[in-house]
């Protein structure tokens, strides 16, 4: 079944902007998904890839978690934002077996009941409508299939750091959601728990680096909301920034390097048989 432009845009309006920002850190986000390679297997075990079903992977980045379900036979596909990021799993995908695609998490284009399993490592976390992409993962699931997340913790190394960040950003108001709210189980449950009969796994990951100053040049580098805030800041206050992102990791100095621990959530779900009749069907192309 073939989309229109008209009748399914592959991003919504609202999160252009967004995409540009993920666009900005271009092939050098492989460097952030190399960092966190540790939780990406742990969700992949959990979601237990089977041979031949068919997998989605939303907010795929630079493919990393579709290149590992592949690695199981699966057939997969990769959504996101980001074109950049898609060019760049594109030239990793060498055997060309996943398939990547332009995709709205809010607006999957999909049809209903695709997937045998549905997953996003942290991604799915930072979308501006929480709600709209859990309902779409849910729709694109099939019944009796399975979901498998992985998602930054409201505490740890991660949710301080971006703290650092916040403080930088223009005073605007407080969305009503965070993103780490994904991590606390009554949020989990609000989202998700209509569509999946949920469980959840507490895990730490390690960020290991050979310095504090090499971990800003690879963020500011590499990973967009970072980028594209420091690209706003004058002289001094991009420097202050840049100094506290690194006595931050300074903190975790040890004679290697740096090992900062990330406090994540893995949440697995089991697709069950509610249906919204307010779905559409999604499609194909």
């Amino acid at each position: 079944m073939l989309c229109s432009p008209t009748e399914r845009a592959p991003i919504l309006p609202k999160n252009e902007q967004a995409a540009k920002v993920w666009d900005s850190g271009g092939e050098h986000y492989e460097r952030i998904s190399r960092q966190i390679s540790d939780a990406i297997d742990h969700c992949v075990d959990r979601l237990s890839p089977l041979r031949d079903e068919y997998v989605l992977d939303i907010a795929t980045g630079t493919g990393w978690t579709a290149r590992r379900i592949a690695e199981f036979g699966a057939s997969v596909t990769g959504v996101d934002i980001s074109a950049t990021a898609l060019n760049t799993a594109r030239l990793l995908n060498g055997n060309g077996q996943i398939e990547f695609r332009i995709g709205d998490a809010e607006a999957l284009p999909f049809l209903t009941g695709k997937f045998d399993a549905v997953t996003s490592t942290f991604g799915v976390m930072f979308c501006s409508d929480p709600e709209s992409a859990a309902s779409e993962m849910a729709r694109v699931c099939k019944l009796g299939g399975r979901l498998a997340l992985a998602v930054w913790d409201n505490c740890g190394g991660v949710h301080d750091m971006f703290q650092i960040i916040s403080k930088f950003k223009p005073k605007m108001p407080a969305p009503a959601k965070s993103p780490f709210d994904w991590a606390q189980d009554d949020r989990l449950e609000e989202l998700l728990s209509r569509w999946f009969d949920l469980r959840v796994e507490r895990a730490v990951s390690f960020y290991r680096e050979e310095s504090p100053e090499l971990a800003w040049k690879v963020f500011s580098e590499a990973y967009g909301p970072l980028k594209t805030l420091a690209q706003t800041l004058d002289a001094k206050k991009l420097t202050s920034l840049r100094n506290e992102f690194i006595d931050f990791h300074r903190q975790f100095e040890t004679p290697l390097g740096i090992l900062v621990p990330r406090d994540y959530v893995i949440v697995t779900g089991q697709r069950n048989d509610v249906m919204d009749t307010h779905w559409h069907r999604g499609c194909d192309q």
